[in-house]
């Protein structure tokens, strides 16, 4: 289990330009995304197998297209429960707030990819530590109370 892209925009509802490696902040997110902030969202997280479905069906996306924060290898995100705590790269903890969102008006995403598996498939989550991730950084999934 790795991460396969990290990805921030400035602006919310666009897709996110990808970033050889990113710093999350401790109940904030990822630095430079407009969605980190304190809030339950801070940053998104999106299987890498799930892009390439996408993919499959015939869109014609990638990192990024979905607005998803961080794209993982090896990981089915829907399945984790709210309250899983995931490690990323060596210092970086993250607990699984929402799977899945409701959208109420079709984004700039949702026009330039065709679709937004983000609804369906994509996860949110808090910061609790921070630190640098890189691409390629190892991802662990730890119980509820972090062991």
């Amino acid at each position: 289990m790795k991460i396969l892209s990290i990805a921030v925009s400035k602006k919310k509802g666009t897709r996110k330009e990808t970033i050889a490696q990113g710093e999350l902040i401790r109940d904030y997110g990822l630095s430079g995304d407009a969605h980190a902030g304190p809030w339950h969202r801070q940053i998104s997280f999106l299987a890498s197998e799930s892009i390439e479905s996408a993919k499959r069906n015939g869109l014609d996306v990638t990192f990024g297209d979905f607005a998803e924060n961080i794209a993982t290898e090896g990981i089915s995100w829907t399945r984790l429960p709210v309250g899983t705590r995931v490690r990323l790269g060596e210092r970086a903890l993250v607990e699984i707030t929402q799977i899945g969102k409701t959208c109420h008006n079709k984004c700039a995403v949702f026009y330039r990819a065709g679709d937004c598996i983000m609804p369906r498939e994509g996860v949110f989550a808090r910061v609790l530590e921070g630190g640098t991730i890189r691409t390629g950084d190892p991802v662990a999934v730890l119980t509820r109370d972090g062991d």
